[in-house]
């Protein structure tokens, strides 16, 4: 069974209270119970991690190189200035999908640049908590899948 991680950065455990508009009114637990049942579809193990703190962000990732199969990770705000998250994405040589519930590229001219994104193995944003489950179908796949689409291992 391949295990995955999925990180939430800055804020995201306010899920549910935090601009609907952009954010859904799902609960933080809520979307986590679901992105749990839905990777458990997919014969993963999932386990769930949320900090507002880069530091920590960073040493999860480094953790995640030895205990992981793939991370879903999304940075929140760090998404568009942490070069350190960057670093530590690109050091872990493990698939990283970057996620994002709304679309980033629709908002305020600075979230329209990710620094994590060409380090990642792709980027889903802009489905609201759908973006998480794509993430997982995206790793079924890169880990060979039904279908198998050849996606390469990062």
């Amino acid at each position: 069974m391949k295990r995955i991680l999925v990180i939430h950065g800055p804020n995201l455990n306010l899920l549910g209270e935090r601009d609907p508009k952009h954010y859904g009114n799902d609960t933080f637990e809520s979307i986590n119970n679901q992105i749990v049942s839905r990777a458990e579809r997919k014969d993963f193990s999932c386990d769930i991690f949320q900090s507002n703190f880069e530091g920590a962000i960073i040493d999860k990732l480094h953790e995640a190189r030895n205990v992981y199969d793939g991370v879903i990770l999304n940075a929140g705000a760090y998404t568009h200035y942490s070069y350190a998250i960057r670093d530590a994405i690109e050091a872990i040589k493990i698939p990283v999908i970057e996620v994002h519930l709304s679309n980033i590229a629709a908002r305020d001219e600075f979230r329209n640049k990710s620094v994590i994104a060409p380090v990642c193995k792709g980027s889903i944003a802009g489905f609201g908590k759908a973006s998480y489950f794509l993430a997982i179908e995206a790793l079924f796949e890169v880990f060979g899948g039904e279908e198998g689409w050849g996606l390469a291992k990062k």
